[in-house]
């Protein structure tokens, strides 16, 4: 094979969820399924629920497994380690699928793309992929990692929904709504997904048009007081570039440990091109990205977190306009 017929950077699935709520059956499906793909897999263990090797070696996959059996206690080390191992046989793969314990907050694997300049380089964030039990995710709804999983995700699985009525599942995603306004929530039995709505949907990437749906963002926001929760911004005008900076800058500071996600698109006075960006806890990115098309520049933000205070990001937001 030809070098230069391999992409650069290899996006990558971040897969998450609670105990027990179908991730390794999601994982052994994506390892059988033939949709083409290469897929190299790191797992970490937890406990005897493993991945079925046996299916590994059918599907000419490798598994490389976390030591110490949790992903987030030494994650930055290990993940690094093992993508610059994986990346000297960069010819054996074409995607890569990360499963993180149930008890994990997925935020330190996610700000490991961010922050590791190597990581940066070879591998892209494809997606948070996030499997809720929709039957016994009410026992562990106030569970802190159940939130977060839940405030992270790109995609949700709601899963076993033979188990349920209609009626718990429409509660169950009006509540996954109001925590997450920008998560695709799919419900599925057994994990069964189609593969194209699971690997490389550029969910979680900048160069894509960002696909924010203010329409997701109903009244049911707002009716229960979990922490978690979702804020959207839409404004017309034009955003004083100094201002913005500065605000965001400010926010993060001081609020950047309750902001699990944010994401937006906005329209910068004197710029003809798109500024797109995304942040996760205190890390931000954000750069200049296609020009606007005549009458399409506006402004759509989407704050995800803990404690957020809606009236006040808005006033802060609208003094950013010039």
């Amino acid at each position: 094979m030809v070098v230069a017929d391999i992409p650069s950077s290899v996006p990558v699935t971040l897969l998450t969820g609670y105990l027990g709520a179908g991730k390794t059956t999601l994982l052994n499906r994506i390892l059988t399924h033939e949709h083409g793909k290469k897929v190299a897999v790191i797992v970490n263990e937890f406990g005897d629920v493993g991945i079925d090797h046996q299916l590994v070696i059918d599907a000419d996959e490798e598994i490389f497994e976390m030591n110490n059996g949790c992903i987030c206690c030494t994650v930055r080390g290990d993940l690094i380690r093992i993508i610059g191992n994986l990346m000297k046989r960069r010819d054996k793969f074409d995607h890569l699928v990360i499963e993180t314990t149930g008890l994990a907050d997925p935020a330190p694997v996610i700000q490991t793309f961010f922050m590791d300049e190597d990581v940066q380089a070879q591998t892209k964030l494809d997606s948070v992929v996030t499997v809720v039990d929709a039957k016994h995710i009410w026992q562990h709804w106030e569970a802190e990692e159940a939130q977060e999983q839940i405030a992270f995700a790109d995609v949700v699985l709601l899963n076993k929904t033979d188990l349920v009525t209609p009626e718990v599942l429409d509660e169950l995603e009006r509540r996954i709504r109001g925590m997450n306004a920008l998560a695709k929530i799919y419900r599925t039995r057994n994990a069964e997904l189609e593969m194209d709505a699971l690997l490389g949907i550029g969910a979680f990437d900048l160069e894509r048009a960002l696909e924010i749906d203010p329409e997701f963002l109903s009244e049911t926001a707002h009716e229960h007081d979990e922490t978690v929760g979702s804020v959207a911004i839409v404004e017309a005008g034009e955003l004083d570039g100094n201002k913005l900076n500065a605000w965001l800058g400010e926010l993060l500071r001081n609020q950047g440990q309750d902001i699990f996600r944010m994401k937006g698109i906005l329209t910068i006075s004197g710029e003809e091109q798109r500024f797109v960006f995304q942040g996760v806890h205190m890390l931000f990115d954000g750069r200049a990205d296609r020009p606007w098309k005549a009458g399409e520049r506006k402004n759509e933000l989407v704050f995800i977190g803990r404690n957020l205070d809606e009236v006040q990001l808005r006033e802060d937001f609208r003094a950013c306009l010039v």
